[in-house]
């Protein structure tokens, strides 16, 4: 998740918005029947005490979870606070049947966020965005790749793909390794109305790249940003897209896309008056899932229908009038004909909250891990650490405070 943009009109709107909540009034929409959750941990802070070499800050969250070489992966990002600072750094650590490891640190002197694990040829890759300094901007440089050699050692950190590339998501399906991310970010929040480009691509050692349509690495120009897919058993493609930038096809919100297999850099798409920050896709079976956060207003739409407003106009008020809600990270359904999304169930978080990664395993198809960041998840805890915040926690306030990372377990019902 990117870093959010800290303004003049951001902080008069909060004084007004935080003289009443929504957390009360707006509980979840009614689920649709199917998965529960599991046992809830904490992973970060490590309940256990941290592993030698890792010193936490108070903001824990945007990471990544993979299985490698028999061990359960995590690399996070910790600063302190969750908007833009010099002082970040990313850890992996890695947990075993003796608990949890150390693995590496990076720490270049300026923002460092959306890393991304890929597996590829039994090796270990890791991507991540660099980004700028000021807690105001969000600004970004590029992206980096280094390889896992040993603990508490990876190649240097290389420069990788095109200048200002964002990495959003990894995957391997059917052995063919995939990158999806976007360029073009510092346009989200700019509000200069130029296009963002998401760029679906290949490779086959973590370092260079084609496109998956050869010639066409670009699949989607307009507001677009975070994107993540998944493929049915015919090899269609369906993905979400968050379109917080807006375009003036589809409005503001979210993209529900889909591509035909023999059409992969074709995709159609339908617009969503809700905003999914952080998506994750993945399946169960033939169904497709999406974890996402979830706006706690009477809508829960980020695209309030101000057409009467210029442009501008409503990027500048959706955007003030998001930041002072509740959040929740949330489960939704993705229906990949309609192009359509139905809530399921939310997630343990609460204030600042969503960028989920998940683990399954195979040999257990009904059972997924969902790891995933929030302020404390108790609401009591808001009235002892910070009273003021006490009746709700909006996801502005939140981006200030102390942030964890959890993991859940996620049962559905047999296929």
């Amino acid at each position: 998740m990117i870093a959010r943009t800290t303004t003049a009109s951001l902080v008069a709107s909060f004084l007004l918005a935080s003289c009443g909540s929504t957390e009360a009034t707006n509980p979840a929409p009614k689920p649709i029947t199917g998965p529960t959750l599991g046992s809830l941990e904490q992973v970060v802070p490590f309940p256990a005490g941290s592993p030698n070499q890792v010193t936490l800050q108070p903001a824990n969250n945007n990471l990544d979870v993979v299985v490698h070489a028999g061990r359960k992966f995590l690399a996070w990002r910790t600063a302190p606070t969750h908007f833009a600072s010099a002082t970040t750094e990313l850890y992996v650590a890695s947990e075993g049947d003796d608990g949890w490891r150390f693995e590496g640190k990076f720490a270049l002197g300026t923002d460092l966020r959306e890393p991304r694990f890929l597996e590829v040829g039994g090796k270990l890759i890791l991507f991540f965005a660099v980004l700028g300094k000021d807690s105001q901007k969000f600004e970004p440089q590029g992206m980096k790749v280094t390889e896992y050699i040993e603990p508490g050692h990876w190649t240097a950190p290389e420069w990788s793909y095109e200048p200002g590339f964002i990495p959003w998501r990894t995957r391997v399906i059917d052995g063919r390794a995939y990158l999806i991310g976007y360029i073009g970010g510092d346009n989200i929040y700019d509000k200069s109305g130029k296009p963002i480009e998401i760029h679906f691509l290949n490779t086959v050692d973590g370092r260079t790249f084609t496109p998956v349509v050869p010639g066409k690495p670009i699949v989607q120009t307009g507001g677009g940003s975070e994107t993540d897919f998944t493929f049915l058993g015919d090899g269609t493609l369906v993905a979400v897209t968050r379109n917080e930038a807006g375009d003036q096809s589809f409005g503001f919100g979210s993209k529900i896309c889909r591509a035909e297999p023999n059409d992969l850099a074709n995709w159609t798409c339908k617009t969503d008056p809700k905003k999914y920050d952080s998506p994750l896709v993945f399946r169960h079976g033939s169904d497709v899932y999406l974890v996402g956060r979830r706006n706690m207003t009477d809508t829960g739409n980020y695209d309030l229908g101000s057409s009467e407003l210029s442009y501008l106009e409503q990027q500048q008020k959706y955007e003030v009038d998001y930041s002072f809600h509740p959040k929740r990270c949330s489960l939704w359904k993705v229906d990949p004909d309609a192009l359509s999304v139905s809530f399921v169930l939310d997630l343990p978080s609460r204030g600042d909250t969503c960028f989920a990664s998940e683990l399954h395993d195979a040999s257990s198809p009904d059972e997924f891990s969902i790891y995933n960041y929030s302020n404390f998840l108790d609401g009591a805890d808001d009235c002892a650490h910070w009273p003021d915040d006490c009746k709700a926690l909006d996801w502005f306030v939140g981006q200030g405070k102390p942030t964890m990372i959890y993991r859940v377990g996620l049962s559905f019902p047999p296929k």
